[in-house]
């Protein structure tokens, strides 16, 4: 799941409710259950997107060609976490993160109803609304967790765990609701028997996704006195305000037209890597340690783009193997596809207190920061090459459920590997005047393997010889199996480069 970021907390600290009650501050429940309501708009919407596309117009979908999807979705997604910069710096330079929250939540609760309206018009509006909302709301609520607690608060990582298990309940309950009212038959024949057109079924289910954002809205509204000063907006002049308004836009205009043309000339994002990997590796040479660790954290971000190039395809090419080649009932119940989107978050639910137990318990034995991220990307690569032999059964037939919990286990794994490490990892090795502009890279690495995502999905099921499915699992297997041996042979030189950081 998404992740969360815990930025250097720049506000100070809330007063903390009774220890009786919680023990931690009193925002937290309030940033928590706002949070939850998020996460559970953005993945119910998520768990559809490509589903709804590429469904037939008679069916009450967009019809939408499978590349023409996958693109789209990978633009999305990766416009989500751009665009979390841009959200950060209007908080950091305009308004402040807890109004940047509040106009977040907003703008995310009408990305949904537009949604809800049966049109091609309406579904980009709801789309642009709902990544530039999110990008206003999702680094802000995190940063704000992390300034609930002053510096050295031993409640701190316990605090965020809870915000992390608030993301994934949002995110697990999601899919099964909104699945159902777009996919499911019961539902579509109580529309059809109360007068309304069962094929407007998706729409519903975007409705309700927006329904989940306005209680988060009003969630946070009706409990905002619980953050205090929390994310008050910073002490500026109109004027300067206004002129930090117009750089943000800047900005985004500026990395749109970046991302316009390397989608259509090649060459200009060979270029760029090429620029970014010389500017690194000159940094690393003359910059002293925080060269040298800067330059550790672009192998990880290099590493954070191939895991999600491959994971973010579970709401693309997954889904479409989900709803197209899975046998989807359990124990003589059919149920929609798109309550697979539900298993990684249940998961994490489970796991990730196992893995937390596990990393204390090991200590200072435990595997070094890049060789979890080694680990991670295994697993990942691992997941792809376990659908090898299920796309040769689809072939014949529609293939058992437990070839995708088993693809989503295998992810979930990589995903507690990678992820959390590389948030803290990024942290610990940016240089204290670099701290913002590192986390912003992470944001960045993140979009990149987002649209990754849609660019790899495009061509899922578009063959027409006999194990063309195959090959497309096993292609992506291979080259993240790869990128994890070249990551492995740069473990040692990684852990140099950190010099001594963990």
């Amino acid at each position: 799941m998404s992740q969360t970021t815990p930025l250097v907390p720049s506000d100070p600290a809330v007063p903390t409710v009774a220890p009786h009650h919680s023990g931690h501050p009193k925002g937290l429940s309030t940033l928590f259950f706002t949070e939850l309501w998020e996460r559970f708009s953005y993945y119910g919407m998520r768990a559809l997107l490509v589903l709804f596309m590429t469904t037939a117009v008679l069916d009450g979908g967009l019809g939408f060609s499978t590349e023409r999807s996958a693109l789209i979705y990978g633009y999305y997604t990766m416009a989500v976490y751009m665009l979390s910069v841009f959200g950060g710096f209007i908080a950091d330079k305009v308004i402040g993160a807890r109004q940047s929250v509040l106009v977040g939540g907003i703008i995310i609760a009408s990305g949904h109803f537009t949604m809800a309206l049966s049109s091609t018009v309406t579904f980009y509006t709801g789309l642009i609304l709902v990544a530039v909302g999110t990008g206003l709301l999702k680094p802000n609520i995190s940063s704000m967790v992390g300034s609930l607690y002053e510096p050295g608060d031993e409640r701190r990582d316990a605090g965020f765990s809870i915000f992390y298990m608030g993301i994934n309940i949002g995110a697990f309950i999601a899919p099964l609701l909104t699945g159902f009212l777009a996919q499911h038959a019961w539902f579509r024949a109580w529309l059809s028997a109360r007068g309304w057109d069962p094929h407007h079924s998706w729409h519903w289910a975007f409705a309700l996704a927006g329904i989940g954002m306005t209680l988060g809205i009003i969630t946070y509204v009706k409990n905002m006195r619980n953050l205090g000063d929390l994310g008050a907006a910073p002490a500026l002049s109109p004027g300067r305000r206004g002129a930090n308004l117009l750089l943000s836009f800047l900005y985004v205009s500026a990395l749109g037209g970046l991302v316009w043309l390397s989608s259509r000339f090649s060459i200009i994002t060979w270029i760029l890597a090429l620029a970014i990997l010389i500017a690194v590796v000159i940094y690393a040479v003359r910059g002293g340690v925080d060269g040298r660790r800067v330059a550790a954290i672009f192998v990880l971000f290099a590493a954070n783009i191939v895991f999600f190039a491959v994971f973010e395809q579970t709401g693309s090419s997954i889904n479409l193997f989900a709803r197209d080649y899975t046998q989807n009932t359990f124990f003589g119940f059919a149920f929609p596809s798109s309550w697979y989107q539900s298993v990684n978050s249940l998961f994490i639910i489970i796991l990730a207190p196992i893995f937390a137990w596990a990393w204390v318990k090991m200590g200072r034995k435990q595997p070094s920061s890049p060789m979890k991220f080694t680990i991670g990307l295994g697993f990942v690569g691992l997941s792809f090459a376990l659908m090898v032999p299920a796309a040769r059964l689809a072939d014949q037939g529609l293939v058992s459920p437990m070839w995708l919990i088993g693809l989503l286990l295998l992810q979930t794994i990589g995903e507690l590997c990678l992820s959390p490490v590389g948030l803290s990892t990024v942290t610990k090795l940016a240089p204290a005047k670099l701290v913002g502009v590192m986390m912003g890279g992470w944001f960045l690495a993140t979009s990149i393997g987002n649209f990754l995502s849609g660019y790899l999905a495009r061509t899922f099921g578009s063959g027409t010889v006999e194990g063309d499915l195959a090959e497309f699992f096993r292609h992506q297997a291979v080259f993240v199996f790869g990128a994890t041996a070249v990551l492995l042979l740069l473990v040692p030189l990684v852990k140099k480069l950190m010099g001594g950081v963990r």
